[in-house]
């Protein structure tokens, strides 16, 4: 039987693991301790063999895990592990596993919700009906013409779990995808059913740009000035990746004076600032990083590590490990 330890802050523990969680994590463990970063109790350390984590634990590099001699995995309830555990763990045979394969769902539905509003002009009658009220007229408004999703061009920049979902999602509306990834060649585009651009194309052509990509050294602040001088009037762009990827002095600068849309559920620095000229732009909206798993999809994250644990145990492969390999392409 597995001895778990689980290393989450006070505030995290209840949203990572509702009552019937704690009892299936007790029926595939023999033990399960929750432990500060500070313990110093060494038969915890010792008898431990997994280490649970999600948002908000501390960041283990092999320094750490050395202080849990019996560890064999680390099971993250999170949808990204990059910030609780280090690449020298996995080379030093540590197992790695995550919940980022159900954590992309609801982000992946974030994107096409946001995408479908975008392209009924939902904002734009919102703003029409309360100026015009009771003499409103919706067939004949100059709005009404803009209004349709099909035969839009939309670029997803990124074939990440999310990309990939955000394409699945779109196929029966009828656009026209464009994808931006220098991993993926053109037979896997075909099988997706995109067509494959360079990202100065695809900012150009695309009426919807959502962003997808992982956060690397090579794609920090890679949608800046230059990017945002190609798109179209009235083009949105989505961001429920990374607020890095995007160069926010360069996106406030081309909000404030071109007739562009965008849609930021993540920012740099996160939360906002109070003062930033984001806040007063209407053609913004902005969301306290909610794309991902909330409420009751937190418990589909946390069953699917459960179940991993559980695979674990029994000597099985794990169905959502983390490997060197993958390391580099991780967000």
């Amino acid at each position: 039987m597995l001895n778990a330890l689980i290393q989450l802050p006070e505030r995290s523990v209840d949203v990572h693991l509702d009552k019937n969680s704690k009892a299936l994590l007790n029926k595939v463990c023999q033990s399960v301790d929750t432990f500060p970063a500070s313990a110093d109790d060494s038969t915890l350390l010792d008898s431990a063999n997994v280490l649970i984590t999600g948002w908000g634990s501390d960041l283990y590099d092999i320094n750490e895990v050395q202080k849990i001699p019996n560890l064999a995995l680390i099971a993250h309830l999170g949808g990204s592990v990059k910030s609780v555990v280090t690449r020298d763990v996995i080379a030093s045979g540590v197992r790695v596993t995550q919940a980022a394969s159900v954590n992309a769902r609801p982000v992946a539905e974030f994107t096409l919700a946001s995408i479908l509003l975008h392209c009924k002009q939902v904002r734009g009658w919102e703003a029409l009906y309360r100026e015009q009220r009771s003499s409103i007229n919706n067939r004949t408004a100059a709005l009404s013409a803009q209004v349709g999703i099909r035969s839009k061009v939309i670029g997803i920049v990124g074939a990440s779990r999310i990309g990939r979902r955000v394409i699945d999602l779109l196929a029966p509306h009828g656009v026209q995808i464009l994808l931006h990834d220098p991993f993926v060649n053109a037979e896997e585009a075909t099988q997706m059913g995109v067509e494959t651009a360079s990202l100065d194309e695809l900012m150009a052509r695309s009426d919807v740009i959502s962003l997808h990509q992982p956060l690397l050294p090579s794609t920090v602040k890679s949608i800046g000035r230059e990017q945002f001088s190609l798109m179209r009037d009235d083009a949105l762009l989505i961001n429920t990746a990374r607020g890095r990827l995007v160069d926010h002095d360069a996106l406030i600068e081309t909000l404030s004076n071109r007739p562009i849309h965008a849609i930021l559920d993540v920012t740099d620095p996160e939360p906002l600032p109070d003062n930033s000229p984001l806040w007063d732009l209407p053609n913004v909206q902005l969301t306290p990083h909610i794309a991902g798993s909330m409420g009751e999809e937190v418990a589909e994250m946390t069953a699917l590590v459960i179940e991993e644990i559980d695979r674990f145990g029994r000597g099985e492969p794990l169905q959502h490990e983390v490997t060197l390999e993958d390391w580099d392409m991780l967000a």
